[in-house]
């Protein structure tokens, strides 16, 4: 990903970005490795977008909007949900009986989190947060894909300063496996 613009003009074309893969996931045949590429790269985008969101963008939904820490846990605990289903899919191979069900599962958690966020929360963060916050948060969250892991990590912190000191250890650590793997590798 990286694009420009604003925390939620970059969140939200993270959000199309990852849409168009589960598309792309939903056309390829059942069983295929087509299917395990594309399973791969929605949970490396998925991953680097929910890190990139729980070190910038929570705590700036906390500072600076009313209600912010409800908000800010609410949309953590969804994060949580779907890092769940990630690392529960992370073994299976796409024959396994599980494999499409888990990915139909994990299609609606985003979709519902997706939702939340363009409807209600961003809408806040425009409305409330000054456009100079907006511009240096959204430059703050594609530095923070960079180095961000790859794979899931459910016991990780997902609230600083604990998952901006372990994150870009994972995050290489992540990427090494991925090379040495071939995982994410050869995207069209």
């Amino acid at each position: 990903m990286g694009h420009d613009g604003d925390v939620i003009a970059e969140l939200t074309s993270d959000h199309r970005e990852v849409e168009a893969l589960f598309s792309r996931f939903e056309d390829t045949p059942p069983g295929s490795d087509d299917r395990k590429r594309l399973a791969d790269e929605i949970t490396i985008e998925l991953v680097r977008h929910a890190v990139a969101e729980e070190e910038h963008l929570y705590p700036a939904v906390r500072q600076h909007l009313e209600g912010g820490a409800a908000l800010a846990d609410r949309e953590i605990a969804g994060h949580e949900r779907i890092e769940r289903l990630l690392k529960e899919l992370e073994g299976r191979e796409p024959d396994d009986l599980d494999f499409g069900r888990l990915m139909v599962k994990l299609r609606t958690e985003v979709t519902a989190h997706v939702r939340d966020e363009e409807q209600s929360l961003f809408p806040q963060l425009r409305e409330g947060v000054h456009s100079f916050i907006l511009e240096s948060l959204g430059r703050k969250v594609r530095e923070a894909k960079k180095s961000a892991p790859t794979r899931p990590h459910p016991s990780a912190p997902s609230i600083p300063p604990a998952n901006k000191l372990l994150a870009p250890g994972l995050g290489l650590v992540d990427r090494v496996r991925d090379f040495l793997t071939g995982r994410g590798q050869g995207q069209p």
